[in-house]
């Protein structure tokens, strides 16, 4: 990988373990989600378009295609890793979420968008997956199974929405902050008949969690749209698991911050996924 895009990948590392831990502490549901969503989509509109006329973007039946999609899948991730927080640590859930992702997202680069990733960058691939394994550690307090099933499952989703977003950025030359965008427009609109049955639930949220919602909406779009800048210029085999850098940052704040138990053991499977990562930058 150059240079540029190891740094927008480390960069988006932090600011994603941080809205992660904003969100962890949040609590809440799908109301939750949809405030902040409401406000990146607020926030980054203006951006989004000053971006698509500056570079002439005209979307025809393919890129509207990704544009929504998109939005449909981050929806998706997104409830799945609230209802993942609501019964598992932060440490357990968001390694797992993140840690399986590279191994979907690796296989269907390789398998639909015809990337050959080298000997280094799947092995990297397969240590940063193998090292989320050392995560599962039982955890008293916490339902461990249901935790397990709903970090896998939003791997499973972030596997997907990588490959079909770098397709998005890399093969249709989408820009990076409209595509973005369009997740989260797409994401407000999917979660819209959800939030709606729960007003008074998000009338109660926002008027006691404003400031960490406004946060949340800002950094998260952020932190992906620094992602997708990267997938345009490096393969999605390569980003897909570098970013996962962000595991490390996440489980500290975990630890340290939110006082999780496991140090021990999570110390030395931070250790093998930032091993993994380097491999990967280095292929």
């Amino acid at each position: 990988m150059t240079i540029v895009a190891i740094a927008l990948i480390l960069g988006a590392a932090g600011i994603h373990a941080s809205w992660n831990l904003l969100t962890k502490r949040l609590g809440g549901g799908a109301e939750s989600i949809w405030l902040f969503t409401l406000v990146a989509t607020i926030v980054y509109a203006p951006l989004a378009a000053i971006v698509a006329y500056a570079t002439s973007f005209q979307p025809g039946g393919r890129e509207w295609i990704v544009l929504v999609g998109t939005g449909i899948l981050q929806g998706v991730y997104f409830v799945l890793l609230r209802r993942g927080y609501a019964v598992g640590d932060l440490s357990m859930v968001y390694p797992l979420a993140r840690g399986t992702g590279p191994l979907v997202a690796t296989a269907l680069a390789v398998l639909l968008l015809g990337e050959r990733p080298s000997p280094l960058t799947i092995a990297g691939a397969l240590i940063v997956s193998f090292g989320t394994l050392l995560f599962l550690r039982p955890v008293p307090g916490s339902n461990r199974s249901l935790a397990l099933a709903y970090g896998l499952m939003t791997g499973m989703v972030i596997g997907c929405y990588t490959v079909w977003d770098g397709y998005a950025v890399g093969e249709l030359a989408v820009p990076a902050v409209v595509l973005g965008w369009a997740a989260d427009a797409g994401r407000l609109v999917c979660l819209t008949p959800v939030a709606l049955r729960r007003r008074e639930a998000m009338r109660k949220t926002w008027a006691l969690s404003k400031g960490p919602l406004i946060a949340i909406g800002i950094l998260s779009t952020a932190s992906y749209m620094m992602v997708l800048s990267a997938m345009a210029i490096a393969p999605v085999s390569s980003i897909a698991p570098a970013r996962e850098i962000s595991i490390v940052i996440g489980t500290l704040f975990g630890m340290i911050i939110l006082r999780e138990p496991g140090g021990r053991q999570r110390v030395s499977a931070a250790v093998v996924v930032t091993a993994g990562v380097l491999l990967v930058a280095l292929g």
